[in-house]
Formats: structure tokens, C-alpha cells, sequence
């Protein structure tokens, strides 16, 4: 993979649904204990301040804090009992809105992440949300973490720059199901979804 820039948070755009289209072609780096991980961000949902499909919509919680906290900071919660899942805060501090980070094309530790999913199968590593946690080994212990300092969990610059961006309704949601707020790279075989989502 070659070096990697990790972002300066002045370079994250201060709109939600902007920033969610700007992290498309954006790599997601742990610096795990036992090599690095990382992967290109291919597919993202915004999920921005008044909407009724967020987890901020009814305000603040103990479980939810993180996605008010200034944009380019984790927030990683728990799904349904069985997967994480890993957002970006989006918008000023103490505003609530943030970014999911919906599938990677694997670019480092691929090893790594072939064993914490359990699978050899490339494609199905990090897509989907539950599997990109899986793969890149994310759960609560980072959540809160500022992805724009050192430390473990960051964003970084990619040399190689998007494709051709689509932008689709949301996947799996049961309100606000007619905004189109999910990016991802057209034509890529990592993002997910049917196939009619991924064209």
C-alpha cells in the first residue's frame, strides 16, 4: 500500500451528507497490534442532523455521545446483538449526525482480516457493515476515538482517486427510506447491496 497521509480534520468537509460522499476513496487504517489493516472506503451512508432513520434523532444518549462530538470522531455501537458497526462523526461539536462506513476494498492485512471473519473469500471481507467491523477487528473499545490524531483508528489520504461516484437511498432502514444519502464507487465488486445498488 505504501505510505499513507493520515487527514486533517480542516480537510473534512462540515456537512454530513458532504463529508459521506467525500470519504468514498478515503482509507480507513488500525494500526493493530499484529500488522496493519486497512482498507479503501467504497460505500458510506450519511445520516445528517433532523433525520428520523438517525441515532441521534431523539438527541443524546450515554450510547449515542459520540456522534456529537466534533466531526472525524468514531462512533461504534452494537447491532442487533450480533455485529459492530463504525460511523464517523459528521457536523460541529455537541450536533449530532454522523457517517456509516458501509463497505472497504481490502488493501492491507488481508490476512488479518481473512481470520478475524472466519472466510478466505476476499469479496465478503469488509462488505457490509458488520463485516468491515469484523474484518478491521472494531468494537466499542473505539468508539469516541478522533480519527483525525495519532492513535490506532485513523483516516487517511489514498494516492488513487474515486471512480465514478453513485449515490442510492439508504439499505435496511424502515424511515426517511426515500433520501438519497448513501455513495458509494460505481462498478466496484467491494461495495454492497444487490446488484442494481451497486451500478
Amino acid at each position: 500500500m505504501g505510505p499513507v497521509r493520515r487527514l486533517r480534520r480542516a480537510e473534512l468537509p462540515r456537512d454530513t451528507a458532504t463529508l459521506a460522499r467525500y470519504l468514498i476513496g478515503k482509507i480507513l487504517v488500525h494500526d493493530h497490534p499484529r500488522e496493519r489493516i486497512a482498507g479503501r472506503i467504497v460505500e458510506t451512508e450519511a445520516y445528517v442532523i433532523g433525520d428520523a432513520a438517525a441515532h441521534a434523532f431523539r438527541g443524546r444518549t450515554a450510547r449515542n455521545s459520540s456522534l456529537f462530538l466534533e466531526r472525524g470522531h468514531a462512533y461504534v455501537y452494537f447491532v442487533y446483538g450480533c455485529w459492530f458497526a463504525v460511523n464517523v462523526s459528521g457536523e460541529s461539536p455537541g450536533v449530532g449526525a454522523g457517517v456509516l462506513l458501509r463497505a472497504l476494498e481490502p488493501l492491507e492485512g488481508l490476512r488479518s482480516m481473512q481470520r478475524h471473519r472466519g472466510t478466505q473469500r476476499v469479496l465478503d471481507l469488509a462488505r457490509g457493515p458488520g463485516r468491515l467491523a469484523m474484518a478491521m477487528d472494531l468494537d466499542r473499545r473505539f468508539d469516541g476515538v478522533d480519527l483525525c490524531s495519532p492513535g490506532p483508528l485513523w483516516l487517511g489520504a489514498s494516492r488513487r482517486r474515486a471512480g465514478t461516484i453513485g449515490v442510492s437511498v439508504r439499505i435496511g432502514i424502515a424511515r426517511e427510506v426515500e433520501r438519497k444519502l448513501r455513495f458509494f464507487e460505481r462498478d466496484n465488486a467491494f461495495v454492497s447491496g444487490p446488484r442494481r445498488m451497486r451500478a
